[in-house]
């Protein structure tokens, strides 16, 4: 059964900034004030109260004029609503919608939806049919919402064991009685090519998602390019002068391998910095991720498959050896899935990593079979399109595979071995990282085995064969197997729009992972396009409160940094990308996640609800702390001559990092009231989402700072904004 939670109860200081995404104010829509994509439940003429029928007795070829249901208290009852403003997809359907209850306690309870189904003669107007959450009980006067595409309706009046009390109506609540015309529905499609205005708040949510944070000179991009041109542009892959594609922007730095023991004679401090730890490949990935416009999309893609395909610098400690790993997630970003599936295993650093490396006939080792498994491709359970689980006939999920699968995947993975002599890059006294792992007859497992059997599988692999052979049969298996779309969609829609997508969501994105529309299974150019394009992800705002994610602390410093031209602290150079020390605080060290299981689970639930939120697992008091001690450090001058990081070389931080406020400032003296500064921070950070009360706010504490200091009210309005949960959470 599902956690309940208690909206607005009170939280301890590591539950902040969860209020943003678990707790939404309520705000009420009359049919005309409907934002697009927004659904509207219709209730009685003259009042908030639900326009309901039981679904056994209901004669489904009309509307009824009035509700005289009352739900019954603790039994798994079923009730038929009316929904309009609603414009489906084809083959769109109940999975694409989440609806939920809150009694007058704010508790909230979820309310599992059977089926939606348009009016005979009334097309525009449809009826969800959803079960009670039996956890409700004798609640009396419930006040139900339904979310689709991350947007929530309006709440209406529902009885449950007995009429009255509840909650009460949300503020600037209205009936809203069934229209007897259409509503007015716009083209998506045809919104996405034309070329938007400044600050477009779609613009921005897209620059959200598909980039380290927006920039000014991003949205002006996007905005002359349009959406679908920008992720075309893209999603494009690049030369340079001597015709080589192109992953990155920062040159990748120099790093040679170096032996596994370290030598502090020959090695000093510096050295051991610069070749036994990530430093300088944690320093060019924030240059990367703030600077490289041209690549934003790959690199964030790029940066999500990392957290998804998991190696780290705790166990590979050479930045050379790390590097190769890197390579291949930037290089097959926009590529196939089965091509990186089949380079990252025979990828050194995930071989030393999960050990396959030391898999041997006579001594296998089941790690990387297990994980490769587990959470690189198909998961544990079989899943259906959607994503959600499939159970059998006793409810109980279903199993993908069984250790004896295990096993044998494992044998397929023995005699594999670095190349340290023959290869490219072999040396004398260095284990070779670069080149990929080969493979060693004497040592290889060359028995019959029997992999994952499905419809169309090839399930069995002769006894005899090669390893390279053997190897092929066995990423074939993986890749080709059912769950492989909605399980690497799903991670890849919660790395990039929402932690908690919609079945709905989860199958569409699944289906392009099955077929590209041109034959092609895996196509991750077609997979990112449906996942940013998607209805559920586009939108000018998004009002559900299950909806959008926790910025991870690495994408926090960055959005903040990017919004205001990031460069070194004395302003004559780029950044040196020390900021890795930022996001450590925050308890993630970007290339040295904790385990194979990343910086935090894609499974996670915040405490005390039913929401999936993975970033939550690392949100503590100290992290949370941590937060706006950062923006504080970048925002305010620290007993330096100008905020941000400055330089310290015994730190090793040479250029150091600032921000510039010049923008921000000119807008505050430009209107002494601050209203053109706040309403400019509310679209560049916020994409037009700040609430009027959050706005009020904001102006009381920059009208509290002299109108003459026109630098300490920019400061001030920026440490507000991105200190708040409404920024942190990106949605």
């Amino acid at each position: 059964m599902k956690k309940n939670f208690r909206a607005g109860s009170g939280m301890q200081l590591n539950r902040l900034i969860c209020a943003c995404l678990v707790v939404l104010s309520c705000v009420s829509f009359g049919l005309a004030q409907a934002y697009r994509d927004t659904p509207v439940l219709i209730s009685e003429e003259t009042s908030t109260r639900a326009l309901a029928v039981n679904p056994v007795n209901w004669r489904r070829n009309r509307l009824p004029f009035a509700t005289q249901v009352l739900w019954p208290a603790g039994e798994d009852a079923r009730i038929t609503m009316f929904v309009t403003n609603l414009n489906l997809m084809r083959d769109e359907g109940a999975n694409a919608f989440r609806a939920d209850a809150t009694n007058g306690a704010g508790r909230r309870y979820s309310l599992p939806i059977e089926s939606i189904n348009p009016l005979p003669g009334l097309n525009w107007i449809y009826a969800v049919t959803m079960r009670l959450n039996p956890e409700l009980g004798d609640s009396g006067d419930v006040l139900v919402r339904l979310n689709w595409r991350g947007m929530a309706s309006n709440r209406v009046r529902l009885s449950v064991g007995h009429i009255g009390g509840g909650p009460v109506d949300d503020d600037g609540a209205r009936p809203t009685p069934a229209p007897m015309t259409p509503p007015k529905v716009p083209n998506p499609e045809e919104e996405q090519q034309r070329v938007s205005p400044p600050f477009s708040p779609d613009n921005m949510r897209l620059l959200d998602q598909a980039t380290f944070g927006p920039s000014f000179d991003s949205e002006l991009r996007l905005r002359r390019l349009g959406i679908r041109r920008w992720l075309e542009d893209q999603l494009t892959t690049r030369y340079d002068s001597n015709s080589n594609a192109q992953y990155s922007t920062i040159p990748y730095p120099v790093v040679s391998l170096y032996p596994t023991n370290i030598d502090n004679v020959t090695c000093p401090a510096t050295c051991v910095r610069d070749n036994y730890t990530m430093y300088r490949l944690q320093n060019w990935m924030f240059q990367e991720a703030l600077y490289g416009e041209d690549l934003q999309l790959r690199r964030r893609v790029s940066w999500a498959l990392s957290q998804i395909l998991v190696v780290s610098g705790r166990d590979t400690q050479q930045p050379s050896h790390l590097l190769p790993y890197i390579k291949i997630l930037d290089r097959h970003a926009f590529g196939n899935f089965r091509l990186m599936l089949y380079e990252m295993t025979l990828n050194p650093a995930m071989g030393n990593y999960l050990d396959m490396v030391r898999s041997t006939q006579s001594n296998p080792n089941e790690n990387y079979a297990r994980e490769i498994l587990q959470l690189f491709s198909i998961g544990l359970d079989r899943l259906n399109l959607d994503g959600t689980p499939m159970l059998d006939q006793f409810g109980n999920h279903i199993p993908t595979y069984d250790q004896e699968i295990v096993n044998n995947f494992t044998r397929v993975f023995t005699g594999w071995a670095f190349c340290n002599a023959g290869c490219t890059s072999s040396q004398a006294g260095r284990v070779n990282y670069i080149d990929p792992l080969i493979q060693l007859p004497s040592e290889h497992d060359s028995g019959q085995k029997t992999l994952i059997n499905y419809p169309g599988a090839t399930p069995i692999v002769p006894a005899g064969l090669n390893g390279e052979v053997e190897l092929e049969l066995a990423i074939n298996n993986i890749f080709r197997h059912p769950n492989v779309g909605p399980f690497i969609s799903k991670l890849l829609i919660q790395q990039l729009v929402t932690s908690n997508p919609t079945p709905a969501y989860v199958q569409r994105v699944a289906t392009v992972f099955n077929d590209d529309g041109l034959g092609e299974r895996g196509n991750m150019k077609a997979v990112i396009t449906a996942i940013l394009l998607d209805p559920e992800a586009r939108g000018d705002i998004k009002t559900d409160p299950d909806y959008g994610h926790l910025k991870e602390p690495a994408l926090f410093a960055t959005s903040l940094l990017r919004a205001f031209d990031p460069k070194s602290f004395n302003r004559t150079t780029i950044t040196d990308g020390v900021i890795n020390g930022i996001s450590l605080g925050m308890d993630q060290d970007v290339f040295n996640a904790p385990s194979v299981f990343n910086y935090y689970p894609p499974d996670y639930i915040v405490p005390n609800t039913n929401v999936l939120g993975p970033e939550y697992a690392i949100v503590t008091t100290g992290t949370t702390l941590k937060r706006p001690n950062f923006v504080n450090q970048v925002v305010f001058p620290t007993g330096a001559t100008a905020p941000g990081i400055p330089v310290n070389v015994a730190n090793n931080i040479p250029n150091g990092t600032s921000i510039t406020m010049d923008r921000m400032q000119a807008l505050a003296a430009a209107d002494p009231s601050g209203g053109l500064l706040v309403d400019t921070l509310n679209q560049l950070l916020m994409h037009g989402s700040m609430s009027a009360s959050m706005r009020t706010s904001i102006m009381k504490a920059v009208q509290a700072v002299s109108n003459a200091d026109t630098l300490k009210r920019a400061r001030t309005a920026v440490y507000i904004v991105a200190t708040s949960s409404q920024f942190q959470v990106q949605r």
